[in-house]
């Protein structure tokens, strides 16, 4: 089973400015995860141009697949009889899977949303299928992720008072149910509670009081960076982390830019995914120490220096921002894999920056040279 420790709270006082950041450990079947993480994102059991190899060289800790994606192809039979996920895509580290909440609220148009569950249809084949909590819970325990998330309601932005009202309801009703379910089935999975309530902190209390009364060994935040303006989902955030029980991960999903990544682990947050170190790096940027660059950009046709002189990366290590923009101007595949392998690297580099940074008391100098070389 799951154990988390918390190694350090920050006691940081710069001025008027205080840090929540923790450092932590995460002890699954498949490894020690240290927090904070980031978990790069692979839908399908892969993160897109990457091979588990790379994802290795790029200190990935832990990666996500989707309940959903995985259900739809290669679908539950086939992952059964090849052993599990982890044995499916040669991953010998910790798994989180999603529990296909978050795909039911993008893919709206197709899926309808009761008390017992989600009706929907594929969005492959139109096929028509249907995910109660207890389904959810199952499909994962299949999957054998060392991590898994309940089903959620997940609201868009803006939305109704009374919309998120439901949402909150429906989300704890599921939660219960769901947990109840891996409670009796004994599972060596873990499974983590989502927190939602829209954009309403009267709402996200009562949401956090709710799922925080059932014994889950982790909480996440869900609703967030779903369309409404960044100081608001920051406001959320800040609101919200607080009510999470001290000694148990926190996970907010779905987020988000390296600057987020900075700000919500000032918050005391530990968990973070996102696919946008891998769609944008397919997309042409780039992340670096001084900000996003857009490698198609022509003043980069004759640049001889790496993505970044502070990385590490074995693209930054052995290619031009010449060559990469020549890749990609040609619509070349490596272009994908190299830019793929930069950018998750970034992103895995700035959280093991962040820790060290806790780990030493110096997170808030941390954060100030961070912003610092923005440009």
């Amino acid at each position: 089973m799951l154990k988390f420790k918390l190694l350090k709270q920050s006691a940081e006082v710069n001025g008027s400015q205080s840090s929540r950041a923790r450092l932590g450990t995460i002890t699954t079947d498949h490894g020690v995860i240290e927090t904070p993480i980031f978990m790069p994102v692979g839908t399908l059991g892969s993160v897109k141009a990457m091979s588990v190899e790379e994802l290795d060289h790029c200190k990935a800790q832990i990666i996500l697949g989707n309940t959903y994606h995985l259900y739809l192809r290669p679908g539950c039979e086939v992952i059964q009889h090849m052993e599990g996920l982890h044995e499916f895509i040669r991953w010998e580290k910790p798994l989180l899977t999603d529990s296909g909440g978050f795909q039911f609220f993008s893919l709206a148009k197709l899926a309808k949303f009761t008390d017992e569950g989600v009706a929907f249809q594929s969005h492959i084949d139109g096929s028509r299928h249907f995910f109660s909590p207890e389904k959810a819970v199952e499909i994962q325990m299949i999957l054998g992720s060392d991590i898994m998330m309940s089903l959620d309601f997940c609201m868009g932005y803006p939305a109704s008072e009374k919309q998120t009202m439901d949402a909150v309801n429906k989300t704890f009703m599921w939660a219960k149910r769901g947990f109840d379910f891996w409670q009796t089935e004994g599972s060596v999975n873990n499974l983590f509670g989502i927190i939602q309530g829209g954009m309403t902190k009267q709402l996200r209390s009562l949401s956090a009081e709710q799922l925080t009364g059932i014994d889950f060994p982790g909480f996440a935040i869900g609703g967030l960076s779903v369309g409404e303006p960044k100081d608001l989902m920051y406001e959320m955030a800040d609101h919200t982390l607080p009510l999470m029980p001290v000694h148990k991960p926190r996970y907010i999903m779905g987020v988000g830019t390296p600057e987020d990544l900075v700000e919500l682990v000032d918050m005391g947050c530990d968990m973070f995914d996102c696919v946008m170190p891998s769609r944008n790096a397919r997309n042409g940027q780039l992340f670096t120490s001084k900000g996003t660059i857009n490698i198609p950009n022509a003043r980069f046709k004759f640049d001889k220096e790496p993505i970044d002189a502070d990385c590490d990366c074995y693209t930054c290590q052995n290619y031009s921002k010449s060559y990469l923009r020549h890749l990609y101007k040609s619509r070349e595949l490596l272009s994908y894999r190299l830019n793929t392998i930069h950018n998750i690297y970034y992103y895995l580099d700035l959280m093991e920056k962040m820790r060290e940074a806790i780990k030493k008391d110096r997170f808030l100098e941390f954060k100030k040279n961070f912003y610092s070389k923005r440009v």
